[in-house]
């Protein structure tokens, strides 16, 4: 099941918001940079680089992911490890709104999301 249009317009909002305060300056970020993707009922946060060897290639490493729960109208939190593995984020595992999820990336009180 994915995220109703309201919810998605709601996300975008809120993730370009955030994207405002986090991205590199404009000249960097053919370098470095902060996109999110929205896939089914999953946020996505994530970096993208140069490839070194290439660089008109990007790589990406993915920083946050937040899934909507639509039954318990709540999202679930995962970080990804050096595996490229998604875990959840044990010390607050489900919040209510995308902009806690958000909160809690930028807050990153454990190093799990921007190391």
């Amino acid at each position: 099941m994915t995220i109703s249009e309201f919810e998605l317009k709601r996300c975008a909002r809120v993730l370009d918001q955030y994207l405002v305060l986090k991205r590199p300056a404009a000249h960097l970020r053919h370098e470095f940079d902060i996109d999110y993707r929205i896939s089914g009922q999953s946020v996505e946060l994530f970096e993208t680089r140069a490839d070194p060897r290439d660089p008109a290639l990007r790589l990406e490493s993915g920083l946050a992911k937040a899934i909507f729960v639509k039954k318990d109208q709540r999202w679930k939190i995962y970080w990804q490890r050096a595996d490229l593995k998604w875990v959840p984020y044990d010390s607050h595992p489900i919040v209510r709104q995308l902009d806690d999820f958000i909160k809690l990336v930028d807050e990153d009180s454990h190093g799990c999301f921007y190391g």
